[in-house]
C-alpha cells in the first residue's frame, strides 16, 4: 500500500546537526573530591571518556537516566577545574581535547531560513540546539581548560592544530546564539595562547567573510568574529603592516555591501573606527569607500551610513578632513534633502556635534556653498515640522559662523534661481511655439487631403503627384468602379508617380 500523502504544515526543523543514539549504558562514577590524590588523575580520564558518549536529543524521552549522567559529569569535571590546582597533567591534555572535539564538531543542519528575509534579533526567534544541556557544559569546561593557570599551550599545540581551529570556526554559523557566543569567547582566548596559529586565524575569518560577501551573503556569525577582530586590530602594532590595512580596504568596507549589513554593523563600525585611530591616512580611502557603497533607495541602511560616518568623524584629522569634505557634504547635502525623515534628522544631527562644528567652522568658505541650497530650500518645501526646526538651527549655526558668507550665499542661489526660472520661461515659451506650430500644419495637412480628395471625385484617376495614403486600399481593388480587378505593384506605382 501507498504511503498517504501529508498535506499539513510542514514539521519544525530539528536544531541538532546530528542525531546518535547511544549503545553504551554509562553508569555513575564515584565523585572525584572523595578520590584519593593517587587515583584522582586516573578517574579524571575515566569521566572525560564517559562524556565522549552521545545522545540523540530529537526525542527527548529517550536515554534520560543517560543523559543526567552524562550532565552531572560534565557540571562535576568543569567544577574540579575550577577549584582545584595541578589538575592538567600532560595525559589530560588528549582526553579532555578530544572529549571537546567529539560533543562540538559535528555537521550543522541547513539554515531554516536560507532565502527569506534577514534574521532580525529583536523580532524573530532564533533556532536554538536541541543538545545545548550538554554542550553548554562542554564549553565551559573547554574555556575553563584554557583559562586555567595550570594550562601549557606548548603541550596543547600538539592537539589544537590547524584542522582544530578549521572545525571551530565552521562552528560560528551555528543558529544558536549562546553557542556562537561561547565560541567567540573561546577563539579569543585561543588566538591569545597561541602566537603561532594567530596568522591563520585570521586568514581564515577571510576566508569566512569572501564567501559571505561575493557567494552566499548567509552566515549567522558574522557578528561574533568581527567582534573578535575588533580587539585583534585594537591590539595591532604600529606602523600597520601592509597586510592589515590590505584586510581593511578588500575586506571590512565591502562588507558594507551585503544586504544583511544591519545584522553586524555596530561591529563593522567598531573595526573600521580602531582602523581610522591606528592610522589616520587610510581616513580618506575610507570614506571614499562608504560614498561609493552608499545606498540608494533603502533608507534604514542609508541611516545606518551616516552614523557610522559620524563615528568617523569624531576620530578624524582636521588634515584629513580637507581632503574628503567637499563629497562627502555633497553627499550629506543630498541626505538632508532626502524625502524620508529619518535620513534627514540623521543627517542635520551633526550640527549638534561640537567637533564636527568645529570642523565646519574652520572649512565654512567651502562647506557652506555646497549645503546652503539643501538647507534652504528644504526650510520650505520639507514635509516634516522637525526637518524645519533642525533646518533653522544648522542656518542659524552658519549664520552665526560668518554673516557675510550666508548672504554672498544667499545672493547666489537667488540669483541661480532667477536664471532656472527664466530657462523654465525659455523653456515653455519654446515648448509653445512648437504646439501652435504642429497645430498649424495640421490644418495645412487636412486642407490639404481635402483639397486632393475632391481632385479624385472629380477627375475620377489617380493624381500624378501628391498619392495620399488613404488612397492605398484602391491598389489592390478595381478601378473606375469597373468590374474588372486590376491589380497594381508597387514598381507601377512608383513609375506613374
Amino acid at each position: 500500500m501507498l504511503p498517504q500523502l501529508n498535506n499539513g504544515p510542514p514539521e519544525k526543523r530539528p536544531s541538532s546537526g546530528r542525531f546518535i543514539i547511544s549503545k553504551y549504558e554509562i553508569e555513575t562514577l564515584p565523585p572525584l573530591k572523595d578520590a584519593s590524590p593517587a587515583e584522582r588523575e586516573e578517574l579524571f580520564i575515566q569521566k572525560l571518556r564517559q562524556c565522549c558518549v552521545l545522545f540523540d536529543f530529537s526525542e527527548p524521552l529517550n536515554d534520560l537516566k543517560y543523559k543526567e549522567i552524562k550532565r552531572c559529569a560534565l557540571q562535576e569535571i568543569v567544577e574540579h577545574l575550577n577549584n582545584q590546582s595541578n589538575v592538567i597533567t600532560e595525559a589530560i591534555y588528549p582526553e579532555a581535547l578530544n572529549m571537546v572535539a567529539v560533543n562540538l564538531f559535528r555537521t550543522l543542519p541547513p539554515s531554516s531560513n536560507p532565502n527569506g528575509a534577514e534574521f532580525d534579533p529583536e523580532e524573530d526567534e532564533p533556532t536554538l540546539e536541541v543538545s545545548w544541556p550538554h554542550l553548554q557544559f562542554v564549553y565551559e569546561l573547554f574555556l575553563r581548560f584554557l583559562e586555567s593557570p595550570d594550562f601549557q599551550p606548548n603541550v596543547a599545540k600538539r592537539y589544537i592544530d590547524h584542522s582544530f581551529i578549521l572545525n571551530l570556526l565552521e562552528l560560528f554559523d551555528s543558529e544558536d546564539p549562546r553557542e556562537r557566543d561561547f565560541l567567540k569567547t573561546v577563539l579569543h582566548r585561543v588566538y591569545g595562547k597561541f602566537l603561532g596559529l594567530r596568522a591563520f586565524i585570521r586568514k581564515q575569518i577571510n576566508n569566512i567573510f569572501y564567501k559571505f560577501i561575493y557567494e552566499t551573503e548567509h552566515h549567522n556569525g558574522i557578528a561574533e568574529l568581527l567582534e573578535i577582530l575588533g580587539s585583534i586590530i585594537n591590539g595591532f602594532a604600529l606602523p600597520l603592516k601592509e597586510e592589515h590595512k590590505q584586510f581593511l580596504l578588500k575586506v571590512l568596507l565591502p562588507l558594507h555591501k551585503v544586504k544583511s549589513l544591519s545584522v553586524y554593523h555596530p561591529q563593522l563600525a567598531y573595526c573600521v573606527v580602531q582602523f581610522l585611530e591606528k592610522d589616520a591616512s587610510l581616513t580618506q580611502p575610507v570614506i571614499k569607500c562608504l560614498l561609493k557603497f552608499w545606498p540608494k533607495t533603502h533608507s534604514p541602511k542609508e541611516v545606518m551610513f551616516l552614523n557610522e560616518l559620524e563615528e568617523i568623524l569624531d576620530v578624524i584629522e582636521p588634515a584629513e578632513f580637507q581632503k574628503v569634505m567637499e563629497p562627502l557634504f555633497r553627499q550629506i547635502a543630498k541626505c538632508v534633502s532626502s524625502p524620508h525623515f529619518q535620513v534627514a534628522e540623521r543627517a542635520l544631527y551633526y550640527w549638534n556635534n561640537d567637533y564636527i562644528m568645529s570642523l565646519i567652522s574652520e572649512n565654512s568658505k567651502v562647506i557652506l556653498p555646497i549645503m546652503f541650497p539643501a538647507l534652504y530650500s528644504n526650510s520650505k518645501s520639507h514635509w516634516n515640522k522637525t526637518i524645519h526646526g533642525l533646518i533653522y538651527n544648522a542656518i542659524k549655526l552658519f549664520m552665526e559662523m560668518n554673516q557675510r558668507l550666508f548672504d554672498e550665499c544667499h545672493r547666489k542661489y537667488q540669483a541661480e534661481q532667477e536664471t532656472e526660472h527664466e530657462k523654465l520661461a525659455q523653456r515653455e515659451e519654446l515648448w509653445q511655439q512648437m504646439e501652435n506650430l504642429a497645430a498649424r500644419n495640421s490644418k495645412l495637412t487636412l486642407n490639404s487631403s481635402d483639397d486632393s480628395d475632391s481632385a479624385d471625385r472629380s477627375t475620377n484617376r489617380f493624381p500624378k503627384s501628391n498619392f495620399h495614403p488613404m488612397q492605398h486600399r484602391q491598389l489592390n481593388g478595381t478601378v473606375d468602379g469597373s468590374s474588372s480587378s486590376t491589380v497594381y505593384d508597387r514598381r507601377s506605382i512608383q513609375h506613374s508617380t
